[in-house]
């Protein structure tokens, strides 16, 4: 790539344009408010530039460094003096004192051979016992928050990379004990970011900003990174503030004017059931140009409900952007234009991206409008899985039969109409085979959700036997649950499954707010409810078993 210039080297130049402009904005709750703390463009380069020399005093070029933050300033930091160092970053979310989590940052240190945790004072006791407690006792744990040197310091200049070096490694969500680290390299990050501007027209003056953690590829090349790559500005609540309380996100981007926000597909249906009519009439959305609505298959049915009711606070039509992207691609694949969103629930034409579908098994291209695997290539798609060859020439280097090669594999299932937009119907590894049939969990899942306002989210799996068996794992939102007839609810459920989609529901298990897993982009970890169930790890307010199901159980069958 003759004339490549790297990430950090257009943030610098930034910086250097306009030192005083806010880069960020990082909005954190005080009785019952959000108080905002601006850094500016000027400041949070210096603090790089001194962070980056911190790490390169304790480590090598192209060594790894976990980035383990939850301050949205520290993380920011750290980060990019990873990027200015010249060192692989690696970003997870910070420590909880959740087994399975702490697990996967273990598994995660492990897997990229990590010479170094970049942390701060609110989790180095913490990382440190982590740390310690899985043998990595010659892992550096250095403090972002502690400056030893001079405030004025100038810090050295950003180290030489070239377009195909890595510049981080994004862990997918995934199984805690083996978790694969996407290698993004500086080319694929540049890419990304030029994709994204020409996806949804942005530049210097548009105003960015939402809840996204910054650890998840949705948060850190979309929230963080393209604005600092455009020199524009980002308004930030925490995921924790957002979930609190919906209204946050919408009164955000009513406050600071932003034109464009997004998240998974499950933020918009919060939104909607827990923002009343009161709320939307304080709200002025009329700013708000691109909605990005992505992370899981968009339905429809919610995204019109959304822009219908939310048109009252100046919502205009066309706002909400469907996309797809993974991190395997960086982020971006495809997104539908703002105010011309094409076929409802289509996420666009591909940007920068050659897109085919195609048949899983054999490897043949699908015509128009059938269904098959979504296979990308293009120079956003990541160089492979970190020390995984096999799994790298499997998902990376796949051939249309009679054709290229070079195709990442998405394991994503989807259509491409005649006028090219590709619309994503679920997830190759999700499918279930009843009676003969491809049924798709997220189309159950989404019956389920029409009947009853006091459900959540839920996840279907199917589980062995002399046939497969569907199990729904519902949660259930109730003042009291003494007084829901959980029996006549489950009759109810399965009748509407079974009308809608000819499917027998063999296991139903209403359960508690927060117990259905989900990846941090939204998406329900099918796989991870299913393996709980099976090894007997949920704990229902309610369930209906079939003998057969029964018997599985008590058999001892683990996942």
């Amino acid at each position: 790539m003759t004339g490549f210039r790297a990430f950090i080297d257009t943030f610098h130049t930034r910086a250097a344009e306009a030192p005083e402009r806010d880069a960020l904005v990082l909005l954190s709750e005080s009785e019952g408010r959000l108080v905002p703390e601006a850094v500016g463009y000027g400041e949070l380069a210096g603090q790089v530039r001194r962070l980056a020399g911190r790490i390169g005093a304790y480590t090598a070029p192209g060594d790894r460094v976990l980035v383990l933050q939850s301050s949205r300033r520290l993380f920011a930091a750290s980060f990019l003096a990873c990027l200015h160092a010249g060192r692989v970053a690696v970003p997870v979310a910070p420590p909880g004192g959740r087994g399975h989590h702490d697990e996967r940052i273990a598994g995660i240190v492990k897997d990229a051979a990590a010479s170094c945790v970049l942390t701060g004072g609110a989790h180095a006791a913490e990382a440190s016992r982590l740390l310690a407690g899985a043998g990595f006792t010659d892992v550096t744990c250095l403090l972002a928050d502690h400056a030893p040197e001079p405030a004025d310091a100038a810090g050295p200049e950003p180290a030489p990379v070239g377009p195909d070096d890595v510049a981080y490694l994004q862990y997918t969500s995934g199984s805690t004990r083996e978790p694969r680290g996407v290698m993004v390299t500086q080319r694929n990050l540049v890419a990304n970011q030029t994709a994204i501007q020409r996806a949804l027209d942005t530049g210097p003056a548009s105003r960015f900003g939402g809840w996204l953690p910054l650890h998840h590829d949705m948060g850190l090349v979309g929230q963080l990174l393209h604005p600092l790559w455009l020199g524009a500005t980002t308004v930030m609540l925490t995921p924790q503030a957002f979930v609190r309380a919906p209204l946050r996100w919408l009164d955000t981007v009513s406050r600071y004017g932003l034109t464009v926000s997004g998240g998974p597909h499950f933020g918009y249906e919060l939104c909607l059931r827990r923002v009343n009519d009161l709320q939307i009439a304080g709200l002025d959305l009329t700013a708000w140009r691109t909605a990005v609505d992505g992370g899981e298959p968009v339905d429809p049915a919610t995204a019109t409900a959304f822009a219908d009711r939310f048109a009252a606070a100046g919502l205009r039509p066309g706002a909400l952007v469907p996309a797809y992207g993974l991190a395997e691609a960086t982020l971006l694949v495809s997104a539908a234009r703002p105010d011309d969103p094409g076929a409802p629930g289509a996420c666009g034409t591909p940007v920068d991206a050659e897109v085919r579908i195609v048949d899983p098994d054999d490897g043949t291209e699908c015509a128009p409008g059938r269904t098959g695997e979504v296979w990308v290539r293009g120079d956003s798609v990541a160089r492979g899985y970190w020390r995984r060859p096999a799994e790298t020439a499997a998902a990376f280097d796949a051939r249309v039969t009679g054709g290229p090669s070079g195709f990442l594999r998405t394991g994503d299932l989807g259509t491409l109409d005649g006028a090219g937009r590709l619309r994503i119907t679920g997830r190759l590894k999700d499918v279930m085979v009843i009676a003969g049939r491809n049924v798709h969990p997220h189309d159950v899942e989404r019956t389920v959700q029409q009947v009853s306002g006091m459900f959540g989210p839920a996840s279907v799996f199917a589980v062995p036997g002399e046939r497969e068996h569907v199990v729904l794992v519902q949660e259930v939102r109730a003042r009291s649950h003494y007084q829901v007839d959980f029996a006549a609810l489950a009759a109810e459920v399965a009748a509407r499954v079974g009308d809608e989609h000819e499917v027998h529901t063999a296991g139903l298990l209403f359960v508690s707010p927060g117990t259905v897993r989900r990846t941090t982009s939204g998406k329900v970890e099918r796989a991870a409810m299913r393996r709980m169930f099976l090894n007997g790890e949920l704990r229902p307010l309610y369930q209906r078993l079939d003998a057969g199901v029964e018997r599985l159980l008590t058999a001892g069958v683990r996942a």
